[in-house]
């Protein structure tokens, strides 16, 4: 029996980051930079990619990087370099201050307010490194796909099966003299099989990702999950135009809160591009819906003590009661707008909808008739208008259940009205992303078929 290939393993060392950065932020200093932030990241993974019972892509990867930020007063210049020499890292912050030289005053510019910086940092469980052997990760994506193939005979054809794993290293710092590290993990294996039916072929996917290998599913039940959403979807029609409820299933109903977080971010909003301008305060949902922040829930995939800028996180609502109560603000955007940094810069963290007592099912009956949307296809969304329009494949219900696969529709609708529109959430929550939330059902839409 041939000896498993080893994975190379490198521990992730915080000490040449932290030298890194700090020797960046010293030589900012002596260059003139009136205050500077650095941060320096390495990162290691192995990915592998399978197709029909063949190995496709084996891929180690191993990478790092320090990035530098200077401010010459009020003007900014930023540089990168993935070579930690202290001749390299000179180089990289002589050419950010060359930069910074040359660009115009902006009053809003600078490091987060010292007061705003975090201080306490606890363990959010966020670092499980897994490093199996390229034989085991093979060995793990060829059993997904070939229970997905083995499911049906229908299921004739794959796009393939992957596993990845993937551990990361950072270190940020500023001129405050706040210097703090963060590790991260994160591992996946996912499946993408095609069927054919009478009228066609189909394809569906699922995948599985967490912070820790024993979090996440089998590989067989991911190949499984893949064909039978497959399966599902074959023979699929489509059906007359009509307003009708319609159900985002939870996999697709974090695209509505993205929607959500991009109107609310700061760079929208000074810029006056967002359909949500000056809501701050005003009913955007009904008033049963509570959407907040939860950035220090353990293992969690946007778990972090502090942001992009060293900011602490906080849990907060940004929606409560239907009342919009928060945007999502870095310090540049907070300043031009008269506000105070979120802790956001970087994104968002955990954010979730606050679900419901039902189940899938359970929204399926309620709504009776209408579409069930499964897929989302295009870019159809406003974000100055809110108008949103998007190709939907999914499935018809008729009297609480469903009837058939429906393909090759487009639902549409302004997102004031689809916000103020939800009915119901369920507590089936997506939880593989950071935007976190059970299917919604919004109480009416326009379905564009026949």
């Amino acid at each position: 029996m041939a000896a498993k290939t080893p994975v190379p393993e490198t521990q992730l060392d915080v000490a040449p980051l932290r030298a890194a950065v700090e020797f960046a932020l010293t030589t900012a200093r002596r260059l003139g930079a009136s205050s500077a932030e650095a941060t320096a990241s390495q990162g290691q993974g192995l990915s592998v990619n399978v197709r029909m019972g063949d190995i496709e892509t084996v891929e180690h990867t191993r990478d790092r990087g320090l990035g530098i930020t200077v401010y010459m007063d009020q003007k900014l210049g930023s540089a990168s370099t993935a070579d930690f020499e202290l001749a390299s890292v000179t180089e990289v912050v002589e050419a950010a201050c060359n930069i910074a030289f040359h660009t115009e005053d902006d009053t809003c510019n600078g490091l987060a307010d010292a007061g705003e910086l975090a201080s306490d940092f606890p363990d959010l469980d966020l670092y499980h490194p897994w490093r199996p052997s390229v034989e085991e990760s093979v060995e793990c994506a060829l059993e997904c796909e070939a229970t997905a193939l083995d499911l049906d005979p229908r299921i004739e054809n794959s796009e393939g099966a992957s596993v990845a794993t993937h551990e990361a290293l950072g270190v940020y710092g500023n001129t405050l003299d706040f210097v703090a590290d963060s590790r991260k993990t994160r591992h996946s294996v996912s499946c993408s099989v095609i069927g054919k039916g009478d009228n066609g072929m189909q394809r569906d996917y699922w995948y599985t990702s967490a912070r820790r290998r024993e979090d996440l599913e089998s590989s067989a039940a991911v190949g499984q999950q893949a064909a039978r959403r497959t399966l599902r979807r074959l023979d699929a029609r489509r059906v007359p135009t009509d307003q009708v409820p319609v159900i985002f299933e939870a996999p697709v109903a974090s695209s509505l809160l993205s929607h959500l977080v991009s109107a609310i971010s700061g760079g929208a909003l000074y810029r006056k591009a967002s359909f949500l301008l000056d809501q701050l305060g005003q009913p955007v949902f009904p008033d049963w819906v509570r959407i907040h922040e939860q950035p220090l829930l353990p293992r969690a995939i946007g778990s972090a003590a502090f942001d992009s800028e060293g900011v602490k996180t906080c849990t907060r609502d940004i929606v409560s009661e239907g009342i919009l109560t928060g945007y999502v603000l870095d310090s540049y955007s907070a300043r031009r707008l008269g506000l105070r940094t979120t802790g956001n810069a970087g994104g968002v963290h955990n954010l979730t909808l606050v679900p419901g007592e039902k189940s899938l099912n359970g929204l399926i009956s309620d709504m009776g008739r209408g579409l069930l949307v499964t897929e989302v296809i295009g870019f159809g969304v406003n974000a100055v208008t809110g108008d949103y329009s998007r190709g939907a494949a999914g499935f018809w219900v008729e009297h609480g259940e469903i009837q058939f696969p429906v393909e090759e529709v487009t639902i549409a609708g302004n997102l004031k009205q689809i916000f103020m529109g939800f009915s119901e959430v369920g507590h089936d929550v997506d939880t593989r992303s950071n935007l976190r939330c059970g299917s919604i059902l919004i109480g009416e839409m326009t379905v564009a078929g026949d």
